[in-house]
């Protein structure tokens, strides 16, 4: 039996991104028979830890320094391993090709230094951006990786001008690591129009209005497929609401969240909100929610238009690929 370790961590400082993609990929390789092994620490997220146990997936410390990691896999019998982390030691691919395994290295951008067989960079126009790697490299969103709860759902339907107000979720990670979400339920709130909304926040506040604010949960994913408008960063789950074809609003909170939200927002598939300290007390952002809030076409054209760009299938590509590349 094939074995492949997931190298990556989340946490309260970290978000669970990485964590959640790599969960994504773990699915496909172990309904293909393979058995997977997570090496990380998940720390102060509950609902992170729950993503694995959940599913059956084994979770290990893993030791710090490459080559106590090669050792590591090597004792666990891994035929190949995926990285995915910022903070990885620069030689840890290169000491895993070392001890025979292959490695797969998911990548936004900068490979920052990891030697590895194959990268995976599932940003939307990755594929047009240059890479210093001379490496192979599945690059766009043809990769994007998605879980098994994101891709059996279809979207619910949209709330019309003559409906009930527009349905917000507005979330920011599984941790919010920036702390944005009080910030942003003002700004929804500030907008001055009708609307229902839930807000995703580790840390409990009061809203006020029609804002109910939840912890993190698993229903995170039927939130969206209902939601006629969602307020979030420009991270791993905008893949999400793109396969779902869900009118976004995007801000960043993290500077290597800046060049996806160029991306979407200038092809015209997501609002742009931009990043400012208040956005409760700024106009821009307020307008943009309003017109949103009160214009249902134009909020689905930006839905239409992020439709199809992820169809659900990039994780069996990726795993195609992986298991097809030789250890070396």
């Amino acid at each position: 039996m094939i074995r492949v370790g997931f190298r990556c961590d989340a946490g309260v400082r970290s978000g669970v991104g990485h964590l959640v993609r790599c969960v994504a990929l773990a699915e496909e390789l172990r309904g293909r028979g393979v058995e997977v092994v997570f090496l990380g620490e998940v720390r102060g997220s509950t609902w992170a830890r729950a993503q694995l146990r959940e599913r059956g997936l084994p979770l290990l410390p893993a030791p710090e320094g490459p080559a106590r990691l090669a050792a590591l896999a090597r004792e666990l019998g891994l035929d190949a391993a995926v990285l995915d982390s910022y903070e990885l030691p620069e030689g840890t691919g290169a000491a895993l090709r070392g001890a025979g395994l292959t490695v797969l290295a998911i990548v936004d951008g900068d490979p920052l230094g990891q030697e590895a067989d194959l990268y995976l960079d599932q940003n939307l126009g990755a594929e047009r951006r240059p890479f210093p790697v001379p490496a192979r490299r599945l690059a766009g969103a043809r990769y994007v990786l998605l879980r098994d709860s994101v891709r059996r759902l279809g979207r619910a339907r949209s709330t019309g001008p003559a409906g009930p107000p527009p349905r917000v979720l507005c979330f920011f990670g599984g941790t919010d690591s920036a702390g944005v979400a009080p910030a942003w339920a003002g700004a929804l709130l500030a907008a001055g129009v009708p609307f229902e909304a839930t807000v995703v926040s580790p840390t409990p506040f009061e809203a006020g209005g029609p804002i109910a604010v939840i912890p993190p949960t698993d229903r995170l994913p039927e939130l969206m497929a209902g939601a006629d408008l969602v307020v979030t960063a420009a991270g791993s789950a905008v893949w999400e609401l793109l396969h779902l074809g869900v009118p976004t609003a995007l801000t960043w909170v993290a500077d290597n969240q800046l060049l996806g939200y160029e991306e979407l927002v200038g092809r015209g598939v997501a609002a742009g909100l931009g990043r400012v300290a208040d956005p409760a007390a700024d106009p821009g952002a307020a307008g943009v929610l309003a017109r949103l809030l009160t214009d249902p076409a134009a909020r689905e054209e930006h839905g239409r238009r992020g439709r199809g760009l992820v169809d659900g299938k990039g994780r069996e590509r990726v795993a195609d690929a992986l298991l097809r590349s030789d250890p070396r």
